[in-house]
């Protein structure tokens, strides 16, 4: 097989992933949920001795900060690179984490409505955020905890910008901005529900966080940029996750115009 030929098979390996035909190949009555076995956690468990800053109400900063109605919103949304030296206010930070993962209702232990949809209402993500630039918080790393309405204190580090920088191959973007949104996947908590075909959907619903995070940024004034090139490794090891059953799939730089 020719050099060409080797590109086209590898091509259509890798397209696999895209399509869903994995779906017919599952016996759904042999996932975790049919076999009786209790769901993962709706949120990972956090450190008892992490410092927890209250948040304000989310949605309700949402409703007060956005200064545009949806059609603007859409129209106007682009990818912003370059930020003001200014800082979000806990407040701006609160509406971003409550518009990409807010929980608006807990149906029960296995299923919470959340501000973006999620194949199954799973949710297999957890949020970080390197808060470079935002008022009433130390430099350092943070986990948000929707169910809780608080931020977990991680780690302070007065460089975070720039290890989050050297963890996305040095996007200026990052080391820029006021707020990193880190995005991890735990792939067990889709698993669970639809064994193989999970990890397909854990990506399409990574674009929905992302998208959501652009219209209410844009909304609020602010700008956003996604990122999907980063150091894997790097980004895993600045959340502290082991890079198997937690490990970082989205990024967002955030930063005032």
């Amino acid at each position: 097989m020719d050099e060409p030929e080797k590109n086209s098979a590898r091509f259509k390996a890798n397209r696999f992933f895209l399509k869903d035909t994995i779906r017919q190949k599952i016996d759904f009555y042999r996932t975790g949920q049919n076999l009786g076995k209790p769901a993962p956690p709706l949120q990972k468990p956090c450190p008892a001795d992490a410092p927890r800053i209250v948040l304000p109400d989310g949605r309700e900063s949402l409703k007060r900060l956005c200064r545009m109605g949806l059609a603007d919103a859409i129209t106007r949304r682009e990818s912003i690179r370059s930020y003001s030296t200014e800082p979000l206010g806990l407040d701006e930070l609160s509406a971003l984490l409550w518009a990409t993962q807010g929980v608006r209702e807990i149906i029960s232990s296995e299923c919470a409505l959340r501000t973006v949809p999620s194949a199954g209402a799973r949710h297999a993500f957890e949020t970080y955020v390197a808060a470079c630039r935002v008022d009433d918080l130390e430099c350092g790393l943070y986990r948000y905890l929707p169910f809780d309405g608080r931020l977990a204190q991680l780690y302070s580090d007065t460089n975070i910008a720039g290890r989050a920088a050297a963890a996305c191959l040095g996007q200026e973007c990052v080391s820029g901005s006021a707020a990193v949104f880190i995005w991890s996947a735990v792939p067990e908590r889709m698993e669970w529900r639809y064994d193989r075909a999970a990890h397909k959907v854990i990506a399409v619903d990574a674009g929905h966080v992302g998208q959501n995070l652009y219209l209410a940024a844009t909304a609020m004034k602010a700008g956003a940029c996604a990122i999907a090139a980063y150091d894997q490794d790097g980004c895993d090891m600045l959340l502290g996750i082991d890079g198997n059953e937690e490990f970082t799939i989205y990024i967002a730089a955030v930063g005032k115009r």
